[in-house]
């Protein structure tokens, strides 16, 4: 596994991170515990979590794949290895005080993420969504307090419109607090105008560290999927519809094609294509079994030639 510099941090992470959303959802205890031994067995050291996971599955309060985690590191011993992030935003009880990024919410989050991951540290601490109600300097401010105490040592945020971002930048600058050093966006080969419109460019200019999710834009990008086929299930028959367009499936032919030219899977030319990504530093990437971990883990090993990167940028250009 290659690894790579996490923005302006002095982290050195993964060039691909796990993502864990799964965890007590499509996967269970078992089978978490399989994919992650699988990805540290070939180098990987990037965990992607959130106190929200699963919490929309009925009988489920939220944190459960936080909690497995903390159950893998503790019985792996693995945590002083590992890069742990979480994230903090969404709603986690009935309370209108339970959700969004204002400071009690933030202290409580990372209080009860710290109890579930069986440690006294987060690595990379996330604003999971963008918080209209809170100003930002709160925000900022309890993030900052956070790291003073030690609880967490760099933040980022995800789902942020450029505004917003640019607006952060500012008031850490202007208050002397913690900043951004992360973002987490959706981006991937059919999914490119989000990010590339006005954030990549805030993220080359003030070296803020990219991690993408929804990489393979929902298993879209591994080539599973045909035009007029018949989906496997809901979910997939959700993924199949949303990516139902003509640029989509012209993407898709190329990655295709450029997988039988250079003998690798679809899922790892697609990831490849995000790791050629200036800006980006390590595209999350998940799995329900170690068997379905191995074609993404093909990416860190896979160089994409000019010509290859040309025919995909052309075939998924939005602009």
């Amino acid at each position: 596994m290659r690894y790579r510099k996490l923005g302006r941090t002095g982290l050195k992470v993964s060039a691909l991170c796990l993502g864990t959303m799964q965890w007590g959802w499509t996967a269970d205890e078992n089978a978490a515990f399989e994919v992650m031994d699988a990805f540290i067995e070939k180098g990987g050291n990037f965990l992607d979590t959130a106190d929200f996971y699963s919490r929309w599955l009925a009988g489920h309060e939220g944190g459960e794949s936080e909690a497995i985690i903390g159950r893998w590191l503790k019985s792996r011993h693995k945590r002083g290895e590992m890069i742990v992030a979480t994230k903090v935003y969404q709603p986690m009880g009935d309370s209108p005080n339970d959700r969004g990024l204002s400071r009690k919410h933030i202290l409580d989050g990372v209080n009860a993420s710290l109890r579930r991951l069986q440690t006294d540290y987060i690595d990379l601490y996330l604003a999971h969504a963008f918080d209209a109600e809170t100003p930002i300097d709160e925000t900022l401010k309890a993030f900052d307090d956070l790291q003073r105490m030690g609880k967490v040592r760099y933040v980022g945020a995800s789902n942020y419109p450029a505004w917003r971002l640019m607006e952060s930048l500012w008031s850490a600058d202007t208050h002397n607090t913690v900043r951004y050093d992360v973002l987490e966006p959706h981006y991937n080969l059919v999914h490119r105008a989000e990010f590339e419109s006005d954030l990549k460019l805030i993220c080359e200019q003030h070296q803020i560290g990219v991690i993408p999710y929804s990489s393979l834009a929902g298993g879209f990008l591994t080539g599973k999927y045909e035009r007029g086929g018949n989906a496997e299930s809901e979910r997939a028959s959700s993924i199949a519809q949303k990516y139902d367009i003509e640029g989509a499936w012209r993407t898709l032919d190329v990655v295709k094609r450029i997988a039988r030219e250079i003998e690798t899977t679809p899922s790892a030319v697609a990831l490849a294509w995000l790791l050629a990504q200036t800006t980006v530093t390590a595209p999350i990437i998940g799995a329900n079994s170690a068997d379905q971990l191995q074609p993404s883990l093909e990416a860190v090993d896979i160089t994409l030639v000019p010509d290859h990167i040309t025919a995909l940028n052309q075939a998924s250009s939005w602009d």
